[in-house]
């Protein structure tokens, strides 16, 4: 399973087998069931996770009580609070195990560690950054252009294996919808 997380630092950087066998000392594997809680809203957050097996959804609990999904992650994502994770504070997310999930864990502490022992990294975590700073505008994009309509159909058709592995209900929440009106949507393609 390690071999994966190689291939893709690999993927943004140049990163050798003998460097990779010295970083694994910087991480630890966690195993979650589904709907197990990784990191709760109120608590530090203190780890960045990449999932090796499985998938998570970071939300917040809204004042009214209504949980709003801000993001997902399938193998070769990471996921945590970047800017809690960054400060070393406290996250208003919780991220928990949509299927039964492995991950490594990297703590802050072990990350500049690694960072510092191992630059090229540096390029590794900065493009994955890039990355998902430009999929956050994207969504945005699509949030303020698209009809409600169209935001679940894109969002079908860019990320097939978020529509078939996580819960409607989940999906509806990320995409600001409720699960009734993404049932609407599913039985009139169907008809």
């Amino acid at each position: 399973m390690l071999i994966q997380f190689l291939e893709h630092i690999k993927t943004f950087t140049q990163f050798d087998k003998e460097d990779f066998d010295r970083i694994q000392d910087y991480f630890d594997i966690q195993m979650y069931r589904k709907k197990d809680i990784i990191l709760s809203a109120g608590s530090k957050c203190n780890c960045n996770y990449y999932v090796l097996e499985g998938c998570l959804h970071m939300y917040f609990t809204g004042e009214n009580g209504i949980q709003r999904t801000v993001q997902f992650a399938i193998e070769n994502w990471w996921m945590t609070d970047n800017l809690a994770f960054n400060k070393g504070v406290v996250t208003d997310f919780t991220i928990q195990a949509v299927e039964n999930t492995t991950l490594l864990r990297i703590s802050r502490e072990n990350q500049e560690k690694l960072l510092k022992s191992f630059p090229s990294l540096e390029t590794y975590f900065r493009k994955i950054y890039e990355i998902s700073y430009g999929a956050s505008l994207m969504k945005m994009k699509y949030i303020f252009d698209y009809s409600k309509e169209e935001i679940y159909y894109h969002f079908t058709k860019s990320f097939p294996q978020f529509a078939q592995r996580v819960p409607q209900y989940l999906i509806a929440s990320y995409l600001g919808l409720t699960p009734e009106y993404v049932s609407e949507i599913r039985a009139k393609n169907r008809s």
